[in-house]
């Protein structure tokens, strides 16, 4: 009987101190409501993170930002396309859509970056963005050259939304994290498929006609489509 009472007691410790190691917010919860010890608790380790946010939280919050800059960029193309001038109210709607969903893609991206227990930071932009800010590209389009631009934009999007899920998919403990690959894989991938085929379809048939006999026509009428879509 002292024996088995002695290997339980040995195997109650070994659990709970098998069970501290990984749980943290448990450990300092105790702590903070032991007497003693509760002031040296200065904050709970009592977060929503888990998984590998914490090595793919950079990553998503440069997506992020991505979006939220594209969205002012696709709102200056829009009201190019809305002076009295160029009165091309089918293109402005496009790009006015594009704008909106890209903002609203970014505020849903940071909504999801809280729920993981992280916090966004603004300033985290690539490289190739900060490029682009020293030098400004011009918002001056053409019909065909915007849509160009809009069908480059959502390529780059659509290749960082790979990357993304690629790193949360590498078996490796800091990155491979299967509810964030879902994430980026739904929310994302699929439907950037959808968007990078629909102006390729744009940009090839508006190619076409403005190759024809009455181009300022064919243009109005696709315009006049646009505004239905």
């Amino acid at each position: 009987m002292p024996g088995i009472m002695k290997a339980f007691i040995v195997f109650s410790v070994f659990y709970v101190a098998a069970f501290a190691v990984e749980d943290f917010c448990f450990q300092d919860a105790v702590t903070a409501c032991n007497p003693t010890a509760a002031k040296y608790v200065e904050k709970l380790n009592c977060t929503a993170k888990y998984g590998a946010i914490d090595g793919l939280e950079t990553g998503i919050q440069k997506f992020t930002n991505h979006h939220i800059i594209r969205s002012f960029e696709y709102l200056l193309l829009s009201t190019n396309f809305a002076t009295y001038e160029r009165n091309r109210k089918g293109f402005e709607k496009l790009f006015r859509d594009l704008s909106d969903n890209k903002w609203h893609e970014g505020i849903e991206l940071i909504k999801y970056i809280t729920s993981r227990g992280g916090e966004h930071n603004f300033n985290v932009i690539s490289s190739e963005v900060k490029g682009e800010e020293i030098e400004p590209v011009s918002f001056d389009l053409r019909e065909l050259t915007a849509i160009a631009k809009a069908l480059d934009t959502e390529k780059k999007f659509a290749n960082e939304a790979h990357a993304l899920h690629r790193e949360a998919t590498r078996n490796n403990r800091q990155f491979h994290d299967p509810e964030i690959s879902d994430y980026i894989e739904h929310e994302f991938a699929h439907k950037e498929k959808d968007l990078i085929r629909k102006l390729a379809g744009y940009s090839s048939d508006l190619t076409k006609l403005l190759s024809g006999p009455d181009h300022s026509l064919a243009l109005f009428m696709f315009d006049e489509y646009l505004q239905k879509q």
